[in-house]
């Protein structure tokens, strides 16, 4: 019984769910695809100078 009221009431609050549209989508895509490049940027940065640091020492 405890199985069948969860299940409904998973089904109530989907219907409350409000789904990003298709241009939406596109701008949190291409965020997270700009931010990726970007981490991976500074992190290829860091990771040289920590590299040329300790070749120099």
């Amino acid at each position: 019984m405890k199985l069948i009221n969860f299940f409904k009431s998973v089904g109530t609050e989907m219907k409350l769910v409000v789904w990003p549209n298709k241009h939406q989508t596109r701008i949190d895509t291409s965020t997270v695809v700009g931010m990726s490049i970007v981490f991976a940027i500074f992190f290829a940065i860091i990771d040289w100078a920590i590299q040329s640091g300790l070749t120099f020492i």
